[in-house]
């Protein structure tokens, strides 16, 4: 009986003194989880736990543990159920603003129907395509009146143009006044990145993205304001005046410098007013226009390298959440002056979906991330806060941007080339505009010297950007030289070592990649990569050592609409510190849309094609064909390497060689994982079906044997079908271009492998002209054999260099040119035969 009673005492309910339990918190936040000895050790240490037995003393800390983790599940529970309600109330606004949408189109269309019968009934004054531009003004009409009468050069005037662009920010953020349309693979939900659209049939490329963040409202809106910290291609962006306004709001005057993708088109830059001001509701708004000839204000800065760009009304909305957090709605419009870009590189300019990537969800993403470094959910290794690894990926990036663009006002000059400009060389030989951004004294040899650049831009066909990231990133020994690896690695030294005879296929160190941080989506990769030295002969013994990379990777997911992918690494010495001076190379792979944002961008405003090919509203299968027939993308790779000034001409035939070296290999790669090689599904280019193309191919052939007496190929068939198959399969490059007196010859048709050597599309080819593929001896022997052609009929012209379409030069061993005759024997182009081309 007294056992029983023993047990009942010892497991009755034991009442605590407020001291007695601050005592055992105080052991509870050292050590939840103590020993049997640590117990006693505390009944003994404490003298106000003397009363309490050990076992109760047990059965405490049991009972903490059991509260905090239940704590922590409440915790977590509330916090998906407020997120869960703010993605909740975010649906049904954007589901509200789509059936608004909807009602608009749904009168739009019925009035388009209304005026399309009255105008096939009746001749009126409304063309086709007036009517579908009183739809649009419908659609895109602003809120306030197009001209106020304002001075814009004064405060008030400027508050005008801020309300203004607010209004109008505003309607496209949670009204219709852009038709939006959903990107793909964006799902909204709890964990995802919220709901991504772009837009259609409207002015310029448009992006808008709405999305849940734990992050308070003014905290969100100092991290946007600062886009050289999540704008990877923000080169700067200089706040010139901030003007007070009396509703407690702000108006910035700005000027902004963004990089250029490639080496192929110039940098743009903007001139934009940003107004902040706060709503009714509470919500915080950051909005920004350019300041044009048409809004007024003051006139901006000169541009100097750049092409001015235009902001249209762009910006954040950020809206606090019920216990804590913020709905954040971002819109970012701009027209970035397409026309002023090659045509081959306009897509980059006219596609929405690279604007998203680029600027609207990179801005969403890099909220998220913060939000949850602060929160402590994202935990890295290596012992450096995420702060830090952030800095390096930016600084890989702004340094890869720098040597791409090659900004004179940091110092590049262009150096003379050799003859073949398929690489540029830049030399900087003005290290003091890097102090404090990329590079350290360490990096200059006292001797004087500077960073030389090579680098160069190349259009790809049938391979998927992430692919051959993916594949550059683990099969570094595909295309990269020790020796070279080992001169960047000895930059960080004090004795470089002698210059590297670059060579293909140079003897291969194996890599190991260490993880380092990714992004919340793993969009993002930072790496270091320890390339394993190995010694192949005595003389290399001291190259046989280990060297480190930092490595940056994104853009490896195949399934991301519109994503740039891109590799950039740069030699790091063994210490790897916080202020490493870094100077980045790498490859940057952007994908081409074959049309803007799909064919409906295109054609909406072409209303007489689409009644011409009937009600449907098809266009031919062949001219979609032709357009969109492959996945292109153009690659840039830039190299940058240290030099003394007196090996200057060295490291220069190096690098050409070298980044020559790599460009072939890459070519390879990319040949080899094409996935029309990889898939018998996607044959070749298909055939120009239309009737002209095979009256063509007939007159091609019948030409040339009524001149040179000999067979262009062996027909077969005489059927057209037949004689066209084969001329656009035939393994020499064969082109016509026009003959006209008054003006240079351009091209009208090109077979497969013509247009694989002038890297282009059937649609592009007619904007190349003759004269612009042939390099200057190939120019003079055209003019002094132009006569003989246009009297014989044909003629043979050396072996020579020309360049494609992408300035890259082309081979050739022999060209035949001869004049092409219509059925009634009139001349009808001019037709040339490049025999055994290759890429040089």
């Amino acid at each position: 009986m007294d056992s029983v009673n023993k047990q009942m005492d010892s497991s009755k309910y034991v009442r605590y003194t407020p001291e007695q339990v601050e005592a055992l918190e105080r052991v509870y936040t050292e050590c939840p989880k103590p020993s049997s000895l640590r117990r006693q050790q505390l009944i003994r240490e404490c003298p106000i736990l003397s009363n309490i037995e050990p076992k109760q003393i047990k059965v405490w800390f049991q009972n903490r543990r059991c509260r905090e983790k239940q704590r922590k599940e409440a915790s977590r529970l509330q916090t998906v159920n407020r997120k869960l309600t703010a993605m909740n109330k975010l649906l049904m606004e954007e589901n509200d603003r789509l059936q608004k949408q909807v009602s608009h189109l749904v009168y739009e269309n019925g009035y388009m129907r209304q005026q399309l019968q009255s105008a096939s009934g009746t001749t009126t004054d409304n063309s086709c395509e007036s009517v579908v531009m009183s739809g649009q003004q419908q659609q895109q009409q602003n809120p306030t009146p197009q001209h106020p009468q304002r001075d814009a050069n004064n405060p008030a005037g400027l508050l005008a143009i801020a309300e203004e662009t607010l209004a109008e920010f505003l309607s496209k953020a949670t009204g219709t006044a852009v038709d939006w349309v959903q990107m793909i693979g964006m799902k909204p939900g709890p964990d995802s990145i919220g709901i991504v659209a772009v837009s259609r049939n409207c002015s310029g490329v448009a992006a808008r993205a709405c999305g849940l963040v734990s992050l308070e409202p003014t905290k969100v809106a100092e991290i946007l304001k600062e886009r050289l910290s999540w704008f990877r291609d923000c080169r700067s962006i200089d706040v010139l005046s901030a003007i007070p306004t009396g509703n407690g709001g702000t108006i910035e005057l700005i000027y902004m410098q963004t990089y250029a993708p490639t080496t192929l088109a110039a940098a743009r830059d903007f001139w934009t007013l940003r107004y902040t001001t706060s709503l009714e509701d509470g919500s915080l708004v950051i909005c920004e226009r350019s300041l044009t000839s048409s809004t007024g204000g003051p006139a901006g800065p000169p541009t100097t390298s750049f092409v001015r760009a235009e902001v249209l009304p762009s910006g954040y909305l950020i809206r606090p959440c019920e216990g804590g957090g913020s709905i954040i709605h971002i819109v970012d419009h701009v027209d970035l002056d397409a026309w002023s870009v090659p045509e081959v590189l306009r897509p980059l300019y006219e596609s929405s979906k690279i604007l998203a990537q680029k600027m609207t969800v990179a801005a969403l993403r890099h909220i998220r991330q913060i939000a949850q470094e602060s929160s402590g959910e994202i935990q890295y290794g290596g012992g450096r806060q995420p702060a830090v690894l952030r800095t390096f990926s930016q600084r890989l990036c702004r340094g890869f941007n720098d040597a791409v663009n090659g900004f004179a006002d940091d110092g590049w000059s262009l150096m003379g080339s050799d003859g073949v400009e398929d690489v540029t060389i830049m030399i900087n030989s003005s290290p003091n505009k890097f102090l404090g951004s990329q590079y350290s004294t360490s990096m200059f040899s006292t001797f004087g010297g500077g960073v030389l650049c090579a680098k160069a831009s190349m259009l790809l066909q049938n391979v998927p950007p992430a692919l051959l990231v993916r594949f550059l990133r683990e099969h570094r020994s595909e295309w990269a030289d020790y020796g070279v690896d080992a001169y960047s690695a000895a930059c960080l030294k004090a004795s470089p070592y002698a210059v590297p005879c670059a060579r293909p296929g140079g003897f291969p160190g194996s890599q190991v990649i260490l993880p380092l941080a990714h992004t919340v989506e793993h969009e993002e990769f930072l790496e270091v990569v320890r390339l394993e030295g190995h010694a192949f002969s005595p003389e290399d013994v001291a190259l046989a050592r280990d060297m480190y990379l930092l490595q940056l990777c994104s853009g490896v997911d195949e399934n991301a609409v519109g994503a740039c992918a891109q590799l950039v690494f740069a030699p790091i010495d063994e210490s790897f510190a916080d202020d490493a001076p870094l100077l980045p190379s790498g490859f940057r792979v952007i994908p081409l849309d074959p049309k803007p944002d799909g064919p409906a961008a295109t054609r909406t405003l072409d209303l007489a094609s689409t009644l011409e090919v009937g009600a449907g509203g098809a266009r031919p299968a062949g001219e979609a064909d032709l357009n969109g027939y492959n996945l292109r993308s153009v690659l840039t790779i830039a190299f940058q390497f240290t030099f003394e000034s007196h090996l200057r001409d060295n490291v220069a035939a190096m690098a050409r060689q070298y980044v020559r070296s790599v460009v072939g290999s890459v070519q390879r790669v990319a040949m080899a994982i094409s996935p029309s090689r990889l898939s018998s599904h996607m044959g070749p280019k298909p055939l120009p079906g239309s009737p002209e193309a095979l009256t063509l191919a007939r007159w091609i052939c019948r030409s040339y044997r009524i001149h040179t007496g000999g067979e262009l190929f062996r027909v077969e068939s005489q059927a057209s079908d037949a004689i066209l198959k084969q001329l656009w399969l035939h393994s020499d490059a064969i082109l016509c271009c026009s003959v006209k007196t008054n003006a240079s010859p351009v091209f009208t048709f090109a077979n497969q492998a013509g247009l694989d050597m002038l890297e282009t599309t059937l649609v592009a080819l007619q904007d190349i002209m003759l004269d612009k593929i042939l390099d200057e001896a190939g120019r003079k022997i055209l003019c002094s054999e132009f006569s003989k052609i246009m009297q014989q009929g044909f003629a043979y012209l050396p072996a020579g260099i020309c360049l494609s379409s992408m300035g890259r030069p082309v081979s050739y061993e022999q060209a035949i040119a001869w004049k092409v005759l219509n059925d009634d024997d009139s001349n009808h182009c001019l037709a040339f035969m490049f025999l055994n081309w290759s890429f040089v």
